[in-house]
C-alpha cells in the first residue's frame, strides 16, 4: 500500500481514506477475498476469542461463511474439545436446526427461537424423523403450555439431501452444490425456510432462502476432511503444552496463543511449548500469537514460532487499556508497520480490534493484514453465546464485556482463593457490562458478514484488485482531517 501524504504521527482507521484507481474488474463477484495465511479462510474475518462473542454457534456460522471463529481460552479444555467435535459434525451448507418433540410445549419453542436466525423449529418424532415445524406465529394466541403437537404444521417446502447434493455424505461436493433451484422453490412458495431430510426421513439440517443465496457467494472454510474449521485460543499460564495437545487431538485447526501483552518472556515460553506440541504431530496447524503493535514485537514472535501475529493493543470497544495505562498504538499505523515486518519474514498478521465499519476492514487489509478480528461488533447477534434480552423500549440486546474486565477476571480465577482473586481484581482493564443491541436490519452475524463483504469487495474493485495480494500492492491511501472523515458519513442513522 502507498500513502499519498506521509504523516508525522501515527494513524487510526478514521484518519485514512482510500483513493480509487483504474480498474479492469467487471463485477464485485470477480474479487477473491480469501486469506493467504494458511488458515483456509475464504472470507478474511475472525470472531474474537471473547466469551461474550464466540461459542459453538458463532464458530459454526463463521466457518460456513468462509471465516474463522476462535474459541476463548478461559473455557475449560474439556468443553473446548466437546465444542470442536460438535462443530466438526455440522453440515458445511445446511444450518443446524432447532429441534423439539411433539410432547414439548409452545414455551419450549419460544425459548429456542432466539438461538438461531431462521425463526422456526423442527418437530421430530421418536425416530428422529421430521414430523412438522413450528414458528413464533404458530404460538401466538395459544396457551404457552400447549403441546407442540397441537400447533405444529407441515413445512411449505421440504427437500431431500439427495435432491440438493447428490452424494450428501461428501462434504466438499455438498459445499459446491447449485442451490438456485432450491431458492426459487422457496421463493415460489413464499417461505424462507425448508427442512432437509435424508432418504429415510431423518432431519439433516435446514435451508433458508438467504442461506441458499449465500452459498453462491461464500465458500465454507473446511479442513482436509471437508469439515468446518475451528480455531481455539490458549493463554500463557498453566499447562500450555498439555492444553495445546488436547486441542490438537480434538481437531482444532488453528491455535491462537493470546495475551494482552504479547511481547513478554512468558509469551515466548508458551509459544515454544505450543510449537513443540504441533511439531510432535504430523498436522499442519497455523499458530497465531499476540498481541503486539511494533515491528520488533512482530519479528520476535515469528522467530519464536508464530506463523501469524495478532496486532492491536487498546483499540477494542470493550478495552480500557489506553485510558488506564496510556499503552497502545493507533491501529492503522500498528497494522501497517507490523504487516511489513511479517511480510519480510514470509509470515502474516491479523488486525485485532478497532473496526466499527466495513471501511475499517478494507483499510486493515490494504495495510497488510490477512484477516481482521472482530469482537463487540459481533456480540450483538443471534449467534453470540449470551442470552437475548429485551430492554424497556422493546429493543433486543445481549451483554458484552472485555476479557480483562472484572467480570472476565472473576470467571478466569474462579478456582483460586478469595484472597488471590481479590488481589487480581485490583488490576482490571475493560468494561464489565455493555449493552449490544441487535440491529433490526442485521440481527445475525451472517447479515453483518454480508455488509462487510459487500463493502470490502467494492474496495478491491475501486483499487483494481482481484486478490488480497493485489489489493495490498495497488491500494493508495491518504490522510484526512476529522472534518474529512465526518464528510464521508451518510445522514442515515444506521451508521
Amino acid at each position: 500500500m502507498r500513502l499519498m501524504n506521509e504523516p508525522d504521527h501515527d494513524l487510526t482507521y478514521a484518519d485514512v481514506f482510500l483513493v480509487p484507481s483504474r480498474s479492469e474488474a467487471a463485477s464485485r463477484f470477480d474479487v477473491d477475498l480469501g486469506a493467504d495465511d494458511g488458515t483456509g479462510a475464504t472470507t478474511p474475518l475472525v470472531s474474537a476469542n471473547m466469551t461474550a462473542v464466540t461459542g459453538r454457534r458463532m464458530v459454526e456460522t463463521m466457518a460456513r461463511r468462509g471465516g474463522l471463529g476462535v474459541l476463548p481460552q478461559d473455557v475449560p479444555v474439556e468443553i473446548l474439545s466437546e465444542v470442536t467435535s460438535w462443530v466438526k459434525t455440522r453440515h458445511p451448507v445446511l444450518e443446524t436446526p432447532l429441534k423439539v418433540t411433539p410432547s414439548d410445549t409452545v414455551l419450549d419453542v419460544l425459548h429456542l427461537l432466539d438461538k438461531r436466525n431462521h425463526g422456526s423449529v423442527c418437530v421430530l418424532d421418536d425416530d428422529s424423523r421430521l414430523a412438522g415445524v413450528v414458528t413464533a406465529g404458530d404460538g401466538e394466541g395459544v396457551d404457552r403450555f400447549s403441546s407442540v403437537a397441537s400447533v405444529m404444521r407441515m413445512p411449505q417446502v421440504q427437500f431431500s439431501a439427495d435432491e440438493l447434493f447428490g452424494d450428501y455424505d461428501d462434504a466438499r461436493i455438498a459445499s459446491e452444490a447449485d442451490l438456485e433451484p432450491a431458492f426459487n422453490a422457496m421463493e415460489s412458495a413464499g417461505t424462507d425456510y425448508a427442512p432437509v431430510t435424508t432418504a429415510s426421513g431423518e432431519l439433516l439440517g435446514v435451508l433458508t432462502r438467504a442461506g441458499a443465496l449465500r452459498s453462491t457467494i461464500y465458500r465454507p472454510n473446511l479442513d482436509a476432511e471437508g469439515r468446518l474449521t475451528v480455531a481455539a485460543a490458549i493463554g500463557i499460564n498453566g499447562d500450555v503444552r498439555g492444553k495445546a495437545e488436547t486441542l490438537l487431538e480434538a481437531g482444532v485447526d488453528v491455535l491462537v496463543v493470546d495475551t494482552a501483552h504479547g511481547h513478554q518472556a512468558k509469551m515466548f515460553d508458551a509459544l515454544a511449548q505450543v510449537r513443540q506440541a504441533v511439531e510432535a504431530t504430523s498436522l499442519v496447524v497455523p499458530i497465531v500469537a499476540g498481541n503486539v503493535v511494533t515491528a520488533e514485537g512482530t519479528r520476535q514472535l515469528i522467530e519464536g514460532g508464530a506463523d501469524i501475529v495478532k496486532v492491536g493493543v487498546g483499540p477494542g470497544a470493550m478495552c480500557t487499556t489506553r485510558m488506564m495505562t496510556a499503552v497502545g498504538r493507533p491501529q492503522f499505523s500498528a497494522v501497517l508497520e507490523c504487516a511489513a515486518a511479517a511480510r519480510d519474514l514470509g509470515k502474516h498478521i491479523w488486525a485485532d480490534g478497532g473496526v466499527r465499519y466495513p471501511r475499517d476492514i478494507a483499510l486493515a487489509l490494504a495495510a497488510g493484514a490477512s484477516q481482521v478480528m472482530i469482537g463487540s461488533w459481533f456480540a450483538g447477534t443471534y449467534e453470540s453465546p449470551g442470552d437475548l434480552l429485551t430492554a424497556a423500549d422493546g429493543r433486543r440486546y445481549k451483554e458484552s464485556y472485555g476479557m480483562a474486565s472484572a467480570r472476565a477476571v472473576q470467571h478466569r480465577t474462579a478456582a483460586e482463593s478469595a484472597f488471590t482473586r481479590a488481589r487480581k481484581g485490583l488490576f482490571e482493564e475493560g468494561i464489565s457490562s455493555s449493552t449490544m443491541y441487535l440491529d433490526p436490519q442485521r440481527p445475525g452475524v451472517e447479515d453483518l458478514i454480508d455488509s462487510i463483504a459487500a463493502g470490502v469487495r467494492s474496495s478491491f474493485t475501486y483499487a483494481g484488485a482481484a486478490t488480497q495480494a493485489e489489493f495490498r500492492q495497488r491500494a493508495v491511501a491518504g490522510v484526512q482531517s476529522a472534518a474529512g472523515y465526518e464528510e464521508g458519513k451518510p445522514l442515515s442513522s444506521s451508521w
